[in-house]
């Protein structure tokens, strides 16, 4: 722990991939470095193989849809409407989350059914109604871009071109996409400038009065675990998350939570997105969530004040930071 008058801080928690401990990027301040899978470590080729294949909407059935198109740059590459749209103007069921600082986290999804990033990256493609594809399809229409197996070349050392290779690609260039350096980082460093009074006052909200760290916790803002907050628990036919993989009771109507980095650009909120503005969520926690039966025991009324209440929305746009902003769709791709 560290103490910052008399704000407790949590010490940095991360669920780390196996690798070795040695970032092949700078990262910005506040962030740990970047732990590379041993099986698919970092290089700057396969980095950028990856950023054309996340922008690239050949990788879709119909050529209408990328990666890009779910997790936005613009938005902090997250989905800045409820739920996402996929081939053929079909709706999904969830908001896609903002994809920031997510090689500090092993398991994907809201309801964490990926174990890893590489996995993860697969499925929007397979999925019918997101990108469509079949593995195989998405790979015979790589192989026949000359342009591409050039690039495949330089990230693995041969022309082969497989879904899986693809699928590596893109989550190290996930991997890259990082979120730091924010007002709340430069104030932990020392700045005492870098944040605003209103903003002080939210962080001690924050850590001290609402805990929110109990959740959202360490240097990316989250545990990384599963809570049922009751959003969506009041549906006649609630999504379950997590326990629709587990089958364990514990998990009934829990997601994961996820990091509070960038969340001022990130909106709407939840796994439904109904939650529209941080207002929204911040009254959402002060009535204590929605109650159901397996609603979190730390999910309880906060009774802040509308001061308060302000203060804290304060401290959570000052997680706004850099990394990120200077990522471009391709101006071309690979023919």
């Amino acid at each position: 722990m560290s103490v910052l008058k008399g704000l407790v801080l949590s010490a940095p928690a991360f669920l780390l991939i196996a690798a070795e401990p040695v970032s092949t990027i700078a990262v910005p301040l506040g962030l740990q470095p970047i732990v590379w899978p041993k099986n698919n470590p970092y290089t700057p080729e396969k980095a950028e193989l990856g950023r054309l294949l996340y922008f690239d909407k050949r990788l879709s059935a119909d050529d209408t849809v990328s990666c890009a198109s779910c997790h936005v740059p613009q938005h902090a590459f997250a989905e800045p409407s409820t739920v996402s749209t996929g081939i053929r103007s079909q709706q999904g069921v969830r908001n896609s989350p903002a994809i920031l600082n997510r090689a500090y986290s092993v398991a994907q999804f809201w309801d964490g059914r990926a174990a890893t990033l590489e996995e993860q990256v697969k499925e929007p493609i397979a999925n019918p109604i997101e990108m469509g594809n079949t593995q195989e399809a998405c790979a015979a229409k790589l192989k026949n871009l000359a342009g591409y197996r050039e690039l495949f070349a330089k990230a693995f050392g041969t022309e082969e071109v497989t879904f899986d290779r693809a699928a590596m690609a893109i989550a190290t260039f996930v991997r890259t996409l990082l979120s730091g350096n924010s007002p709340y980082d430069r104030f932990v460093a020392g700045d005492k400038k870098a944040l605003t009074a209103a903003e002080v006052r939210g962080m001690r909200i924050f850590f001290n009065k609402a805990k929110c760290d109990k959740c959202h916790e360490g240097a990316n803002f989250t545990a990384n675990s599963y809570k049922n907050i009751g959003v969506g628990m009041d549906k006649p036919n609630p999504d379950l998350g997590r326990y629709a993989v587990t089958k364990d009771p514990k998990d009934w109507g829990a997601f994961k939570t996820p990091t509070l980095r960038e969340v001022a650009s990130t909106a709407p909120y939840m796994h439904d997105g109904s939650l529209k503005t941080l207002d929204d969520v911040v009254e959402f926690y002060d009535k204590g969530g929605n109650w159901n039966k397996n609603l979190d025991h730390d999910i309880k009324p906060l009774k802040l004040t509308r001061d308060e209440k302000a203060d804290l929305v304060a401290f959570l746009r000052a997680l706004s930071g850099e990394g990120w902003q200077t990522v471009k769709k391709p101006e071309s791709f690979p023919q």
